[in-house]
């Protein structure tokens, strides 16, 4: 929470206990009021920018003021005052008494005009069409009345004697009625918005009016609220700074406010009376989602007394739910479908002590303010203390929570992203409940494309996780869908077209839109078993996806700022180039059949950014553990005993391989052939076995290539090369035998000649075999297939369906045939 600079404080020195905090204008200008030691009121206003204090106004009478606004361009006073009781405090007005509403000329102090004398209270607010000062013909003056209406004056100034601004006809101000008959009311400073709500049938409506410029003003939406506020009598949020009385009786009154922010998010955070000293309830309605949750957390201790009332707070995609020295709860309000995207502290945690204990008032946009110390805040997360309680924290809710925290912050992302990825290094193995690596690559990739494209948030994953069981302790969470709010107007602009589009979204989208890999997987796999039979579709098509693949490295080029430590990318690996080719492709399919009207060629560009940034972040967290051990180049040889810091590497490896193996994501081209030479240093065979078999390990042509050149024919090197070679895929392990010198690799070509000899083989007539008396070996069935495998060779069938492949004659066959039979019958 950042402190406001506040010049205004230094009339505190004056030791004015009268003085208070009015209003907070749109432009940042600070209203204030104060009584000298003669009743006087003095109003007063602090310019954020200059950092001044300007006085406005004296009463040289003994009023208590109940409501001030300026106007923007500070010619216009409106305040609304009554008569002060003994005690200083604004008093219940009995009958005969006037609550003054008053607009006064202040550029220079003229005219005093009477705009409401009434028996009841009346707020006023200025509206500030623009947020700069420069003059407008017309102002425009709300005034709010306990008596359940708002009224808008139109008020036109004219200037004479010079710089002399004076009100144009005061004797009749033009007015009409903006609202009536309602229970409770809501000022959005910021985006110049009421929302007010009014009972019908005993129901509660939630409507909206939207201020314009040209001086007109739109009901937006009525949305049905599913709460009771019959008997809560009559609350205004956000018409001025509210006048700090009983504070003990906080509690027990409702809170209610509206929180909106640029996305198209709509909120109406709700907590009722307290009833209870053991727990406390409050809800939430995700209009923009189509559901409300209803929160309910447990009080540390029973006997601990509520004495305020519950504060929400306003942080952009997050709202904050505090209740002084008991909880302290962020909720994600774009993403609130799972509870572990939302924080949740308790009284007991370091966090809750740093805040202030004192009651607050959340004002329009993120602005607070402290009553007890009179200072206004602005509030916002701190990025560097959510990564500290990152770093600390050891409560897997807490991590996931966090980590979306910190992303969201969006402050210096490449800092950001690289403290993140030091923690993820080392807490790769301390998470239980989700895949921290892939939380982190899909979090990341999502916030790096959102802040630029916040309409195509539904159509990217912003999580790894889809479902969350694990209860977090002292909250219980019960959702509900509730009805949509009725858009009352047909052109939309700015927030509501997005609010708009998040509406549509929840009546027509179902399932959810979302991207997968699961048409990837499938096209993929297609590829690569056509690639192994030969019969691949259209040139075009593939090269296409290879392009792709090319555009996607370059990008990971221009971006990496240094020269990368890790071996990648210095190699084809034509599979890994293809699945990235091939999520470009299918997921600028996927925006492209749900983004209308949006150009083609940002759509391509987003795809690529999106799996590039995809790439380099597996690319970072490699990079930072290959760093960390100060691992060399001498690591990528097979003859060299390998160290504690090549296993801590390797087991990296595998942790990166297994987080991208389940989404089906692609990996830097090289990863597999550095992962398969790490596998090979630090695992004893039948580990490194286990790990090919299983998938784990994914032999590559480059690797096996480099295991054969290295290492030298001791038993237990040809032991492990042969272990590799029958575990080649065919194409590959035809080229690998042929590289080592050895008797082994004779016997596998040749049985792999057999093999593709028997493959077509079809029996010929008895008069057409050839002379058994030629052979002298006794063992009749190796007679039998020496007299078939050469009758095969010497046909024209095998030559045409052998044509391209190396020639290997019946002799050499028929030697390395026996010698494997003699092996394996012992002789």
């Amino acid at each position: 929470m950042g402190h406001l600079p506040t010049g205004y404080s230094g009339i505190f020195e004056n030791n004015y206990e009268s003085l208070r905090v009015l209003n907070v204008e749109r432009n940042g200008n600070i209203i204030y009021t104060y009584k000298d030691n003669k009743g006087n009121v003095f109003f007063g206003l602090y310019d954020c920018q200059i950092r001044q204090n300007e006085h406005l106004y004296t009463f040289e009478k003994d009023l208590q003021v109940v409501s001030g606004s300026v106007n923007s361009e500070r010619t216009l006073l409106a305040a609304s005052l009554v008569q002060s009781t003994k005690e200083g405090r604004k008093n219940e007005l009995q009958p005969g008494s006037k609550c003054l509403t008053l607009l006064v000329e202040i550029h220079p102090i003229n005219n005093v005009k009477v705009l409401k004398a009434v028996d009841s209270y009346i707020w006023v607010q200025f509206l500030y069409p623009h947020v700069g000062s420069h003059p407008l013909p017309e102002n425009h003056l709300l005034l709010i009345s306990e008596e359940k209406y708002i009224e808008q004056f139109h008020i036109q100034v004219i200037q004479e004697d010079g710089n002399k601004v004076v009100i144009k006809n005061s004797g009749h101000l033009p007015r009409e009625r903006v609202a009536e008959d309602f229970v409770w009311a809501q000022w959005d400073m910021s985006e110049q918005r009421l929302y007010y709500i009014d009972l019908k049938k005993s129901r509660s409506i939630l409507k909206c009016i939207q201020f314009y410029a040209n001086e007109n003003f739109n009901l937006m939406f009525e949305a049905p609220l599913d709460i009771s506020l019959s008997d809560s009598g009559f609350k205004l949020v956000n018409f001025g700074c509210d006048d700090l009385q009983d504070q003990e009786k906080l509690s027990k009154y409702l809170t209610l406010c509206v929180f909106t922010n640029h996305t198209g998010s709509l909120c109406v955070c709700y907590s009722p009376k307290f009833d209870s000293w053991e727990q406390i309830t409050y809800s939430v309605f995700y209009f923009h989602k189509g559901h409300s949750k209803t929160f309910t957390a447990a009080l540390r201790s029973a006997d601990s007394c509520v004495t305020q009332a519950i504060t929400f707070l306003n942080l952009d995609y997050y709202v904050a739910v505090y209740l002084p020295g008991h909880f302290f709860h962020l909720l994600n309000i774009q993403h609130p479908d799972l509870i572990c995207h939302s924080l949740f502290l308790t009284g007991n945690n370091e966090v809750i002590d740093m805040l202030p204990h004192s009651p607050l008032q959340s004002l329009s946009g993120s602005l607070v303010l402290d009553w007890c110390s009179g200072k206004l805040y602005r509030a916002f997360l701190n990025q560097s203390y959510l990564l500290e309680f990152l770093w600390n924290t050891r409560l897997d809710w807490e991590k996931i929570a966090i980590l979306h925290c910190v992303l969201s912050c969006g402050r210096d992302p490449q800092f950001l992203e690289a403290k993140i990825i030091q923690w993820v290094s080392e807490n790769i193995s301390t998470c239980h409940s989700f895949d921290l690596i892939q939380e982190f690559i899909i979090a990341s990739s999502y916030w790096s494309i959102y802040p630029e494209t916040s309409n195509w948030d539904k159509l990217l994953p912003y999580s790894s996780v889809l479902t969350w069981t694990t209860e977090i302790p002292g909250i219980t969470l019960v959702t509900e869908e509730i009805a949509l709010p009725l858009m009352k107007v047909h052109s939309f602009q700015g927030y509501w077209e997005k609010l708009n589009f998040h509406l549509e979204y929840v009546k027509y989208s179902k399932p959810p839109l979302h991207y997968n890999n699961s048409v990837v997987r499938r096209e993929w796999n297609r590829l690569i078993s056509e690639e192994k039979t030969g019969k691949r579709r259209s040139k075009v098509y593939v090269r296409n996806i290879l392009d792709n693949a090319i555009k996607v490295i370059s990008n990971l080029e221009a971006r990496s700022l240094e020269q990368r430590l890790t071996p990648l990318f210095q190699e084809e690996d034509n599979p890994q180039r293809l699945l990235v080719g091939l999520m470009v492709s299918e997921l600028k399919d996927h925006l492209l059949r749900h983004l209308q009207g949006v150009e083609k060629k940002k759509i391509e560009q987003m795809a690529l950014d999106y799996v590039s940034k995809l790439l380099d972040l597996i690319c970072q967290v490699l990079e930072t553990s290959w760093r960390k051990y100060n691992l060399h180049p001498w690591v990528l040889h097979f003859d060299r005993q390998a160290s504690v810091a090549e296993f801590a590497v390797f087991h990296t490896m595998t942790r990166i391989l297994e987080a991208t193996n389940s989404l089906f994501l692609p990996l830097p081209p090289g990863f597999h052939t550095l992962h398969v030479i790490l596998g090979v240093r630090c695992l004893p065979l039948h580990n490194l076995l286990h790990y090919i078999d299983n998938g784990v390990l994914l032999l590559t042509e480059t690797a096996v290539t480099r295991l054969m050149e290295d290492l030298d024919n001791t038993e237990k090197n040809e032991k492990l090369k042969f272990s590799i070679i029958v575990r080649l895929p065919p194409l590959i392990g035809q080229k690998i035998c042929r590289l080592w010198d050895h008797p082994m690799s004779s016997n596998i070509i040749s049985r792999n000649h057999v093999k593709r000899l028997l493959q077509n083989y079809k029996k010929q007539p008895q008069s057409s075999r050839i002379d058994k008396s030629s052979f002298s070996i006794e063992f009749l069935p190796l007679n039998y297939f020496i007299e078939t495998l050469t009758d095969l060779e010497s046909s024209s069938q095998a030559l045409y369906a052998f044509e391209g492949h190396d020639n290997v004659d019946a002799t050499f066959v028929e030697e390395a045939a026996l010698r494997h039979t003699m092996t394996l019958l012992g002789l």
